[in-house]
């Protein structure tokens, strides 16, 4: 048995889909609505990546991206800001620059987002031109082509090889779940994410396939659960891809809640990435 097969078996098996979907509906039934309330969506708030990552993105939108935030500074003592402003490499610089809140950090998607198909060596220079530049977090895509031909080596080279990359910034690691759609394709990805090096996993790139489903946060978060149990480090975790009403952000919070506890419901170990989200949570805090 090769090193990965033993990572592997440390862990249960994930259940079939049927007994993951009665699991997810459970824990749904019995908490969404006693946690639809103003301070979990205050405290949800403070969990979002507001992201743009789009073909039309330039220097002038993400400046006013990065302005919203700026000016939300302060407006609602009891509403913290959100977590992070997540771009692509190109402007981390430009986020930098106009940045002016406070512990609001700069995230960018890196090493060939979002189909991680391209060479090693553009991927570690990519990320490191993203460090130099100002990023403070750094999302990046599992190559699934890799993990389909079951080469685990060298998807954990690669990660490992981008999180020295890195330096002191976070390593946020993609898995494209919408992709990978089984539970145990899921968590053999997760675990070779995170014996690799990563901070958090992460669903998806919202890029091509379908994006973050209560099932796939599920199996996530037990992954993390027993790793946190044999290795007493803590793995966060990223949920993105479709989120867009306030009712999917909470079911995403109960879920993290019910698994892993109140430790993980800070920031530094659960995100939202979104773009429209950051919106309807500010219009129903209105309300």
């Amino acid at each position: 048995m090769d090193k990965y097969q033993e990572a592997f078996a440390k862990f249960n098996t994930p259940g079939s889909e049927e007994e993951i979907s009665h699991n997810v509906q459970l824990i749904i039934e019995q908490n969404a609505t006693k946690h639809f309330t103003a301070n979990v969506l205050k405290k949800i708030h403070g969990f979002i990546d507001l992201t743009s990552l789009t073909s039309l993105d330039t220097k002038e939108s993400i400046w006013k991206l990065v302005e919203r935030v700026n000016n939300y500074e302060g407006t609602r003592p009891d509403v913290p800001n959100v977590a992070a402003i997540c771009t692509y490499p190109l402007f981390a610089e430009t986020v930098k620059q106009a940045l002016t809140a406070q512990d609001v950090n700069i995230a960018v998607v890196s090493a060939g987002f979002p189909s991680s198909q391209t060479f090693i060596e553009v991927k570690i220079a990519e990320t490191s031109l993203a460090i130099m530049n100002g990023a403070d977090e750094i999302d990046v895509v599992l190559n699934l082509g890799y993990f389909l031909e079951e080469n685990y080596e060298e998807i954990a080279e690669e990660i490992a090889e981008i999180k020295e990359a890195c330096r002191d910034a976070k390593l946020k690691v993609i898995l494209e779940t919408g992709a990978l759609v089984k539970a145990d394709f899921i968590q053999k990805a997760a675990i070779l994410a995170i014996y690799s090096g990563a901070d958090f996993v992460k669903t998806s790139t919202g890029k091509g396939f379908p994006g973050a489903t209560p099932e796939a946060v599920y199996t996530l978060c037990k992954v993390i659960k027993t790793y946190n149990e044999l290795t007493g480090r803590k793995i966060g975790i990223k949920v993105s891809g479709g989120v867009k009403t306030a009712e999917d952000a909470v079911t995403y919070y109960c879920i993290v809640k019910e698994i892993l506890g109140d430790e993980w419901l800070t920031k530094d170990l659960f995100r939202i990435g979104a773009s429209s989200l950051l919106d309807e949570i500010e219009r129903r805090l209105g309300e």
